[in-house]
């Protein structure tokens, strides 16, 4: 009798042995698992504003080509994607645009000056080009009193 007393307790101490080590691989693999979703989602919201930047990019220049310049210059282009930037749902893009020309293609007097640039490297054949600088700024969504970060862009283009 004495025996089989002997083997239950061994049996339930090596039950509460193996649930323990159990439950901590179980925490671990749950710790591993929230840090690969929260850098999948750190990636996949850089990778966005870089989109972001490059779209807003080809839409400047393409606003640049449609502009009558001799009326004003296209500076700057502002917008907010998503439901609410500042709260870490959605991105701001800046885009600011600098000119490249000799003078005769835009009206300078229409335009700030810290905007057009020199006129020592246009040519006949390119006698105007722009310079598109796109921001894109977006908040961690687990962390929104933390910093803005920033995706920046410069892109030179002919016109």
């Amino acid at each position: 009798m004495k025996r089989y007393a002997e083997k239950k307790a061994f049996s339930m101490l090596t039950s509460i042995v193996v649930i323990v080590l159990m439950a901590t691989v179980a925490m671990f693999v749950m710790n591993l698992s929230g840090k690969i979703v929260k850098s999948t989602v750190i990636q996949y919201q850089h990778e966005q504003a870089e989109l972001y930047a490059k779209s807003y990019t080809e839409y400047a220049i393409m606003a640049v080509t449609g502009n009558d310049r001799s009326v004003g210059c296209m500076e700057d282009i502002d917008a907010n994607i998503g439901s609410d930037p500042t709260n870490g749902n959605g991105y701001n893009v800046r885009i600011r645009i600098a000119y490249i020309v000799d003078g005769t293609q835009i009206d300078t007097s229409k335009c700030a000056g810290t905007r057009v640039l020199s006129t020592g490297v246009t040519t006949s054949n390119t006698p105007l080009s722009i310079i598109v600088d796109a921001y894109v700024d977006y908040k961690d969504p687990d962390n929104t009193n933390g910093p803005w970060l920033t995706v920046h862009r410069r892109t030179i283009q002919k016109i």
